[in-house]
Order: C-alpha cells, then structure tokens, then sequence
C-alpha cells in the first residue's frame, strides 16, 4: 500500500467519526513508510481532536510538530499544515486557517503534490481561502502576529527567513505582494532576493537614498500612500517593466534590538481598500519581531561563513602535514590518501554521518604523521628491518598521539588524534602502543587498521611486489576476530571492487574502462575471493588485475 493510500483511508475514518479504529490501523502501520512517525501522530492528534478528546490531541501534535520540524519530507508538512488548518477552521479562527491553507497550499504547488494537496483538503472538507471573507482572514490580528513569530523563530537561512516574513506580512496585512528590503550599510544600498507575487524575481539592488523605501531609511518614518500614482516620492518604472498597477502602499523601517534601520517592509494593495492605522500597528508588531530575526539571521550566517573559512584552513593544514610525510618516505608515498579512501568505503557501509566520516578522513590523512620522529635510515631502509629498528619504527604510532593531542582545536580534533594513533592497535589486545583491546580502540581506529593493512599489502615496494589479490584478501579474513574487529571486516570485504579500482587508479595513470565498470559494479570482494579459490570466473579476476597489477593481460 502507498503512503499516500494509508494516509486518505486513515484521514476518510478519522473524519466519520471512526477514532478508535483508524487509531489502531495508524498504530499497525507506524514504522512501515519513511517520515511514518511524524505523519502517524499527525493524523492521531486530528482523531483526537475530532472526538474531543483534548488532552490527548495536544499529546500527539506536540509529539507530531517536533518530528515535522526534523523532516523534509513534503507530503509530512502538507498534511500538518492541513492538519492545523481543519483545527483552527473548527475553532472559528479564520485568519490562523488561511495561513495553514495557504501554507499548503503552495507547498503541495512547488513540490508537485497538487493532486495530494486536493485529496485530504477534500476529505477535512477544508474551504478554499476565497471562500472566506477578507475581513475574516485578519480578524485578529494577535494570532496573524503570535504565527509570524513562530514561522520565523527557528529560521536560521537568512534568504528563507525573508521569504517566510514576507509571505506571513501579506497574509496578515491582507495585501497583494510585500517586499523585504535589507540594508547594506557599507555600500549604502537596499536589496531583496524576496518579492512576492513575483516567481521569477531576482535579486534588486536599489539605492538607500532613492525612492519610498530610501526615504524609510533615511527619516526613519511610516509611509502610508492611499494613492500611489498620486505621490511624487513612487517611481512608476517597475509597474510599466511588469504591468502590475500599484495602488496602495505601506512602507515601513526594520529596525534590530539597538534601534538601528536594518531593512525596509514595503507592503503593496491592501485587498479592502487602504492600508489602516491598525495595519500600521500591526506592522510595527511584526518588524520588530522580524528586525531581531533578520539580524540574529545575518549573524548567524557570518559565523557559518567564518567556520567555513576555518575549516579551509584547517583542511589545508592537515594537508600539509600529510604531505610531509609522503616528502619524506618516497617509499609509501600516497598511502594515507589511500587509507582515506579505503577508511571511506567501509564508513559508507555503516552509514557514518557527516561529521564522524570527516572526523575519520583526517584521521586516516593523519595517522602515519609521526613517522616526522622516525630516523631516516629506518624510515627510507630499502630492506627487511632489524628487530630494533622494527621497534624504533613502532614508535612513530605514539609520536602521533604526542604531536595531535599538542594541537588545541576542538573536540572533533581530540577524537581525531585518538582514532590516528589506534591504527596499530589490535582487536585482541596484542596490538601497539596502548594494547588496546575490542571496543577499548576507537571506531574509527579499527576501521583505519583494516584500511591500513589492506594498502600496505596492495602496495608495490621496491623490495617486493603486490601481494595476490587472494592472498591478501585471506590475510584480511584470517584477521578477523583477532587483528580486525569482525564488523569491519565484513563490511569491508562487501566492498565493490569498481570502489576498490577506484583507489589502485590514484597509482597509475590507467582510466576505467566502460565495459569493465559494468563488471566491477556487480561484485565485491568476497565474490572475487571465492571466485578465485573456487576457479569460477578466469574473467573477473583479468578486469580486476588489469588495474590491480597495471598490465592490461587480454592485450598484452
């Protein structure tokens, strides 16, 4: 069943008055469709509210407008807007009911979901907005204000933010269109992305010292025209570029919490006639509420843009030390890239989110940063190391620890110094330097010890060449449970070999062919493995050693 069925048949009980039946169908069905949780509690706070049961419906849409929030899903927001509307229309608040509706409304517009959109609007029996009286829409003007507050109050997106204020002043005021200007200081100029009523507009620069919304900046005065066309201080030239005739206009300064102009409400053709005095105060109302958003907003993207740069910076510092290495062991040049790569495979398979994967991509760039302490005889020695020389090398895992944990960044950074020194560790304990066992060694780092292990043994030396692709994958799987941690291992070894091919191109110079790319994406390492003992597939081994060895062998 599509969720959009579960939905129609939930709402067409709800609405007959069948509460404890279509609750306990919702309830069957909880955690069947994505969004599900969100749209469940929508749905069982409208049953509630239908058969009164009060205390419980605040239960549930309380629940269900947390969960709303943390969704992008589409058709979860028609159906809360929807939702609040039908209850707000039941409770005779007409304004509060349009501007759910409306919200809806060009929701289910702009995502293509119009036909859904019509469907529960129909079974609420929910009223087109024409059909309400225009007095009726602004009837109360402390809900148009209470609901202005709560569209703008979490908006961060400064271009949404605008948008959201501009929407909500029209319907409130009731007028045509609304246009928020910001205020550039600097460059002494007004600007808006915004214009509604105009879907294709783009973003308007006008001077601060021309026109209505200039004179709002520069006295810091209300205009109120009744006539437009009648007013000297209207410039006609944007009505004669798009047709549109201004009739009425409200304009107003945005002011932040210091009392300095900001930005600029320009409100255009009030639906009953002329904007009022109680338009005006209203208006004040909401500037002052948006003034403190619009800069909260601005400053909030200042500081995303400063992290931003931060982050540059950082990243190019890691790579910088990455790079010292790689400038001063010729021999494994490219490895931690590599490590990168492979640590990023396996991350993908568990589903890391954004931040842990970063966290464990500088942590795999990093984690071979002390062989900085390591003495070059050691480091570049062509041959098999002595077992005090193995020992002297050991050490480049601690020297590691030493040198990140000295670096006083973030949080972040301290997990990424624990993950980069725990590559050596192993799942049994008898790893290196810490003997840290299991769950004692970091996520991170067991994922790293796989990848580690997989590109030094893939890798070609000058003392010895790649190991058998088998070989090295039974070194692996002989690992788990001792070296590796199980989970990882098998995660791994579900690898697609197209994604393994990947990282042995950074090697060569050879490109992936099309035709073997098809090959490559049906199967992963395991498949290889078993394909090679079993002597099942001659032909996938040639396209993965192809790029593996670096010898095309059918053309050779």
């Amino acid at each position: 069943m599509s969720l959009e069925k579960f939905i129609y048949e939930s709402l067409e009980s709800i609405t007959i008055g069948d509460y404890d039946n279509a609750k306990a169908y919702i309830i069957s069905h909880k955690n069947v469709y994505q969004n599900d949780t969100a749209i469940c509690f929508t749905l069982l706070a409208l049953g509630a509210f239908i058969k009164k049961q009060y205390d419980e419906y605040y239960q549930f849409m309380n629940d269900a407008q947390f969960l709303v929030e943390q969704s992008n899903d589409c058709i979860t927001h028609i159906l809360y807007e929807l939702a609040l509307g039908h209850v707000s229309f039941k409770e005779k608040n007409s304004a509060l009911y349009s501007i759910n509706y409306n919200k809806a409304r060009k929701l289910a517009i702009k995502s293509q979901n119009a036909v859904f959109f019509e469907k529960v609007a129909n079974i609420l029996n929910c009223p087109p907005i024409t059909h309400l009286s225009t007095h009726a829409q602004v009837n109360d003007p402390l809900i148009a204000l209470v609901k202005i507050g709560q569209a703008v109050a979490a908006e961060k997106n400064i271009d949404s933010l605008i948008k959201t204020i501009a929407e909500e002043t029209k319907i409130a005021l009731n007028a045509d269109r609304c246009t928020v200007f910001l205020y550039d200081k600097e460059n002494d100029e007004l600007y808006s992305k915004v214009a509604t009523g105009l879907d294709d507009f783009q973003e308007l620069r006008i001077s601060a010292r021309k026109g209505l919304a200039g004179h709002v900046v520069q006295t810091g005065e209300t205009i109120n025209i009744k006539d437009a066309y009648s007013d000297k201080r209207f410039n006609r030239t944007v009505d004669k570029k798009t047709g549109y005739r201004t009739k009425t206009i409200l304009c107003m300064p945005i002011k932040n919490f210091n009392q300095e102009i900001i930005g600029v409400f320009q409100v255009l053709n009030k639906f009953d006639e002329t904007f009022t005095i109680d338009d005006e105060d209203l208006l004040i109302a909401i500037a002052s509420s948006a003034g403190i958003s619009l800069e909260n907003a601005q400053l909030f993207e200042r500081q995303n843009k400063m992290i931003e740069e931060q982050k540059i910076i950082f990243d190019s510092f890691i790579e910088t030390l990455a790079s010292s290495i790689d400038a001063r062991d010729k021999i494994t040049s490219g490895h931690s890239t590599r490590v990168k790569m492979y640590a990023s495979l396996i991350a993908r398979e568990f589903n890391l989110n954004k931040n842990d994967m970063y966290i464990l991509e500088k942590a795999a760039a990093l984690h071979d940063i002390g062989k900085i302490g390591i003495r070059d005889s050691v480091l570049q020695k062509e041959g098999k190391l002595t077992p005090a020389e193995y020992k002297h090398i050991q050490e480049h895992v601690e020297i590691t620890h030493n040198i990140l944990t000295k670096i006083h960044m973030s949080k972040d950074f301290e997990q990424i110094a624990e993950i980069a020194c725990s590559h050596h560790e192993k799942y049994d304990g008898t790893g290196y330097y810490r003997g840290l066992k299991g769950e004692e060694i970091p996520f991170g780092g067991r994922i790293l010890a796989v990848s580690d292990v997989f590109d030094a043994i893939t890798s070609k030396r000058h003392y010895r060449d790649k190991m058998p692709i088998e070989k090295v994958i039974g070194i692996i799987m002989d690992g788990s449970g001792k070296h590796f941690d199980p989970s990882v291992v098998e995660k791994f070894l579900y690898s697609k070999l197209v994604d393994i091919v990947k990282v042995f191109l950074t090697e060569n110079s050879m490109q992936l062919d099309v035709n073997d790319i098809t090959v490559l994406e049906k199967f992963n390492l395991y498949d290889l493995y078993y394909s090679i003992i079993n002597n099942c597939s001659n032909k996938l081994l040639l396209v993965f050693n192809k790029y593996y060895v670096g010898i095309d062998f059918e053309n050779d």
